[in-house]
């Protein structure tokens, strides 16, 4: 009889023993797979942020982005030019001073050579903007950029080619019109005409 409580005893105790391991290892198991999930969720936000990054990268943004000063702009006649005039002001020296930007927004390169210039001043006007123009239409009177005494322009010289997806920077100096004009239309070789650019001092 003693025996039997005892046996019986013993084999409640291993049921106990037993049921408590089995417990631990479904606790284990609970706590493991929660951790392993949670790894490929940050691989995967880790991988989609790099992505994110890949896409937009922080180089600045185009050069060719239009001027925030821009007082007039129009297109050129290759696709993808543009010139935006910056200034046209009266200066001190009794001239007129205009300031603009070619802008090549196109995929192949823009040359200068004898295109901007002034026929009636072919070889001097090489690689320049000889060539610009203003126009009062109210007077009817068309004024040239100013030269100097060895007849050349006083304007942009040896002009680079413009590369694509860049702009540069351009000047020239005119004979003032009175001063009544306020306004006055730009010509600009192989671009739109520009009317009614304001004059400034």
């Amino acid at each position: 009889m003693q025996l039997r409580f005892k046996s019986k005893h013993i084999g409640t105790l291993a049921l106990l023993g037993l049921l408590v391991i089995f417990w631990g290892c479904a606790k284990k198991e609970e706590t493991t797979p929660s951790s392993s999930n949670n790894k490929p969720a940050q691989t995967a936000q880790t991988t989609a942020e790099n992505a994110s990054a890949a896409a937009s990268p922080s180089a600045p943004a185009t050069t060719t982005a239009p001027s925030a000063a821009a007082i007039a702009t129009a297109d050129g006649e290759k696709a993808g030019t543009r010139v935006e005039i910056t200034e046209l002001k009266r200066s001190g020296d009794n001239n007129l001073t205009l300031k603009f930007a070619i802008v090549n927004d196109g995929s192949d390169r823009l040359s200068f050579g004898y295109d901007y210039g002034d026929p009636q001043h072919n070889i001097k006007d090489f690689s320049s903007i000889g060539g610009v123009t203003l126009v009062d239409g109210a007077n009817k009177k068309k004024y040239f950029v100013v030269r100097d005494t060895e007849d050349s322009c006083l304007c942009s010289r040896d002009i680079k080619d413009v590369t694509a997806k860049s702009r540069v920077n351009l000047w020239a100096k005119f004979p003032p019109p009175p001063d009544d004009v306020q306004k006055i239309s730009v010509v600009i070789p192989h671009f739109g005409p520009l009317d009614d650019v304001p004059i400034s001092r």
